[in-house]
């Protein structure tokens, strides 16, 4: 089992920044497959900042010093990608010119970054930017299929959406504890 593998590789730590609580199995884009060699082992807080990179916080990733030096190629994209979105701090710049990393590893990275300037907002229906952890109301009834077989009402407030990083027209949220991806367009930001 690929948790198990990770658990291990990582000592049930964050291979990104060594927390060892609320980790979670992250698949590397462009990746979509999950196989050891795409995936890491991170924390919520990692997550969800490499998700919302422009919510970056920069002090945060000061624990990029160590885990540049990682072996695992998944690891060092992260660690690459992440001083990247940070690259107007000097201690990132700095670390960049420094950190090695393969070629292939380095095209594996690139494929899958996208510069602030140029990642989409994910906007309700009315066109207000979402952030990961809004609550949001639906706009209209959805027929839930698969694990649920019910009716989400229109109003249904969904809290601590979750956005798919990258597809700007998905979120994703529980309703009636069921898992949901929801597209942008069917709902709208609560106050």
């Amino acid at each position: 089992m690929i948790l198990a593998a990770l658990q291990n590789r990582s000592e049930h730590k964050c291979e990104l920044c060594s927390n060892p609580k609320s980790l979670n199995i992250h698949i590397v884009a462009p990746e979509t497959r999950e196989a050891l060699e795409y995936a890491t082992l991170i924390c919520e807080t990692c997550q969800l900042q490499i998700t919302n990179p422009e919510e970056a916080d920069p002090n945060h990733w000061r624990c990029l010093n160590d885990s540049v030096w990682n072996p695992e190629p998944a690891v060092q994209v992260l660690a690459w990608r992440m001083l990247k979105h940070l690259k107007n701090q000097d201690w990132t710049r700095d670390l960049l010119d420094m950190m090695y990393i393969e070629d292939d590893t380095l095209a594996w990275a690139k494929r899958g970054y996208q510069d602030l300037d140029t990642i989409v907002k994910h906007r309700d229906s009315n066109g207000t930017i979402l952030e990961a952890g809004d609550d949001v109301s639906l706009i209209k009834d959805l027929d839930v299929k698969g694990g649920g077989n019910f009716t989400a009402k229109r109003g249904t407030v969904v809290r601590r959406i979750s956005l798919v990083h990258d597809n700007p027209e998905h979120i994703e949220g529980k309703v009636e504890g069921v898992h949901l991806v929801i597209l942008t367009k069917f709902v709208k930001k609560s106050n």
